[in-house]
């Protein structure tokens, strides 16, 4: 393969010497963010909800709810610690890959203790594992973009990524409703998870850290340096905020959307079936958009504007779950769904490695902005199950989230240094 001119050199392991990335180390570091949100989604879409509905059926929703916001209150903690960890680390095989590694091997054992979990106690434990473990693989791999990817080349990248989101997603859902009951479901998100990974870790192409360089390790500057000032940094806290409140509307969709098809849109069939068309659906145009979005963002050097006009289509697919409760209404939501995910995910991306403060504190700084999309996954069952339950259902609840993610829409254009 010919070296991409404008690729960016990183150093060669155990030689020092510069050498370019181009397209195969893209590829690799897609397909590995692909396994982590197998190993995610592949839980959160189907069969975390098949399982609390066995194991306590009258209360499937507040079961969901505790797992699902136990696991996001652990890896609110676990990515910045984690991204801070890989800032620091001087292995020869490079800053993140080590972390790399061992999050999926650990995060693929989390996955095998939730395929035998005979109760809850042990399908919660399963999920702290596996949220603890993959964080640190998702951590690493994020961080290697603004190591190795250059600014202007930002939005193609976080395209790619965002296609290894979706399809994760997708493929998850699949292999949890495909492979034939849940504990084949957890065992083939396990797998493909470990094997996913595989490509980008022989590659071995990574920031090294001389020990040297690493700054004297103390606990109090240590937990510090987790509080990012708004008041000195306002376009980071500006960016935070935008992509919480989108992620928060997102994840009450996604988090409920097979009891949606089963309580509100009636579905005539298996809902997981529902879940795993709907969610093809949403990947359809979501490939659209989601590299076509970062390319065009990295073109004409503008991320706002596409910002904001993704987070309105998002909300309006979201209203349309609200107001059309029906089968048709869901596909045709899905479908509008994917176009502004797409664009949403690759330059939001883009423009959150715009504001990072500091080029040392990389991984640390992209922990704090995944809690932005991890945060959401405690707070969409403590919104969505009074709602549910009290204040009209689930044309209410998804109300609510199409005014959430407008409100971060909104706030895009508080970012002044980034065009």
């Amino acid at each position: 393969m010919t070296a991409d001119p404008a690729a960016p050199l990183i150093d060669q392991p155990g030689t020092g010497a510069p050498r370019p990335v181009g397209g195969r180390w893209a590829s690799a570091l897609t397909l590995a963010n692909l396994g982590v949100w197998v190993g995610w989604f592949g839980p959160i879409q189907v069969l975390l909800a098949l399982q609390a509905k066995e194991f306590a059926p009258g209360h499937k929703a507040a079961t969901l709810a505790w797992v699902t916001g136990v696991g996001a209150v652990v890896s609110l903690v676990a990515n910045p610690v984690w991204g801070a960890l890989s800032d620091r680390t001087t292995s020869r095989f490079g800053q993140r890959i080590p972390w790399t590694v061992g999050g999926v091997i650990c995060g693929a054992a989390g996955l095998v203790v939730l395929s035998v979990a005979p109760n809850i106690a042990v399908m919660l434990a399963g999920w702290i594992i596996v949220q603890i473990s993959l964080n640190a693989s998702y951590a690493a791999l994020t961080a290697a973009v603004p190591d190795q990817v250059p600014q202007e080349r930002r939005g193609v990248v976080g395209g790619w990524l965002g296609v290894a989101q979706i399809a994760g997603t997708l493929l998850g859902t699949a292999l949890a409703t495909l492979a034939g009951g849940i504990t084949a479901g957890y065992l083939a998100c396990a797998v493909f998870t470990l094997l996913s990974v595989v490509p980008y870790v022989l590659m071995r192409r990574d920031v090294l850290l001389d020990a040297g360089a690493r700054p004297p390790f103390r606990w109090k500057e240590f937990l510090a340096g987790f509080w990012i000032d708004p008041r000195e940094h306002p376009d980071f806290g500006w960016a935070w905020l935008t992509r919480f409140l989108i992620n928060l509307s997102n994840s009450i969709v996604t988090m409920y959307l097979l009891y949606y098809l089963t309580d509100a849109v009636h579905y005539d069939g298996k809902a997981e079936d529902g879940v795993l068309i709907l969610t093809a659906l949403d990947a359809v145009t979501l490939l659209g958009t989601v590299v076509v979005g970062g390319i065009w963002s990295d073109r004409i050097g503008k991320r706002r504007i596409f910002v904001f006009w993704s987070g309105i289509i998002m909300s309006v697919a979201t209203l349309m779950l609200s107001l059309w409760q029906t089968w048709p209404g869901a596909i045709v939501a899905a479908l509008v769904l994917g176009v502004g995910f797409g664009v949403f995910t690759s330059v939001d991306f883009a423009l959150m490695t715009d504001v990072l403060p500091k080029a040392a504190d990389r991984g640390k700084d992209l922990g704090v902005i995944n809690v932005a999309a991890a945060l959401p996954q405690v707070l969409a069952p403590a919104i969505a199950a009074p709602i549910v339950t009290l204040l009209g259902g689930y044309g209410t609840l998804y109300a609510v989230a199409a005014v959430i993610g407008l409100a971060g829409t909104l706030l895009v254009y508080r970012i002044r240094s980034v065009p």
